[in-house]
C-alpha cells in the first residue's frame, strides 16, 4: 500500500498534462485563423484572440504549477473555466453526447463537461504534493 502512496502524490500530472496538452493545442492553434475563427463563430477577432491566449497561458500554468506554487495551478485553471463554460453554453449545449450530429455538428458536450470538472479539480486541488497554497 506504501507504493500507492508514492504514486498518489503525483498522480496528478496525468490529469495536468491531459488538460495542458489539450488547451495548449488548441490554444496555439487558433492563432493562425483568428479571422476565419471569428467569422465562422460570429465573434470579434479580438475575442478569439483572448481565448487563444487564455487557453495557451492557462494550460501552460496549469502544467508548469505541478513544479511552482498551488497558486499558479489555480490561476491557470481559472483562467480556462469561462473558456469552458463557453464551449459549453455557446457551441455544445443540449447534445450531451460528443458525436456530431444534424443539431451540434461540432458535437455535444461530454467532452467540455467533463474537461471543466477536471480543471475545477485542479483549482480546488492546487498542488497535492505542497502544503502551502
Amino acid at each position: 500500500m506504501n507504493n500507492f502512496k508514492k504514486l498518489s502524490l503525483n498522480a496528478h500530472w496525468l490529469l495536468r498534462i491531459a488538460i495542458a496538452s489539450v488547451f495548449i493545442y488548441h490554444g496555439v492553434t487558433k492563432f493562425p485563423i483568428l479571422g476565419q475563427l471569428a467569422a465562422m463563430m460570429k465573434m470579434p477577432v479580438l475575442m478569439i484572440a483572448m481565448l487563444a491566449t487564455m487557453e495557451t497561458v492557462g494550460g501552460l500554468l496549469v502544467l508548469t504549477g505541478g513544479f511552482l506554487k498551488p497558486l499558479v495551478t489555480r490561476i491557470g485553471s481559472i483562467l480556462l473555466v469561462p473558456v469552458m463554460l463557453g464551449a459549453i453554453f455557446m457551441m455544445h449545449w443540449g447534445q450531451w453526447s460528443f458525436m456530431a450530429s444534424k443539431t451540434h455538428p461540432m458535437g455535444g458536450m461530454e467532452f467540455q463537461v467533463t474537461l471543466l470538472l477536471v480543471i475545477i479539480y485542479l483549482f480546488i486541488v492546487g498542488n497535492p504534493t505542497k502544503e502551502s497554497a
